[in-house]
């Protein structure tokens, strides 16, 4: 991949720079090959993972079992992969075209 994000058909492939105990949870700006986004869940045995993978679902319009942690769960670097998503927030849909 030559961004941080792309398809592989119907599937959303996402790097991700996860940044725990945030303030808040949001998706912030692409950095090199990965997109930056922060949660307010503590990196405690998987749990801020846990965190993100619920606030991306509401954020794509998905399930939360649509979402795959392909590399990363204890990691602050991932590779995700979301299934099928509805709706795409204004930074992937810029760079996903």
């Amino acid at each position: 991949m030559d961004s941080f994000c792309g398809w592989d058909g119907d599937v959303l492939v996402l790097n991700v720079l996860g940044t725990p105990s945030a303030k808040q949870d949001v998706i912030g700006k692409p950095k090199g090959q990965q997109l930056k986004i922060s949660v307010s869940a503590a990196p405690v045995g998987g749990k801020a993972t846990d965190h993100m993978v619920r606030f991306l679902a509401k954020e794509f319009g998905v399930a939360t079992g649509d979402i795959e942690v392909v590399i990363g769960r204890y990691n602050i670097n991932k590779q995700l992969r979301i299934k099928a998503p509805r709706q795409l927030p204004a930074v992937i849909g810029k760079s996903a075209m």
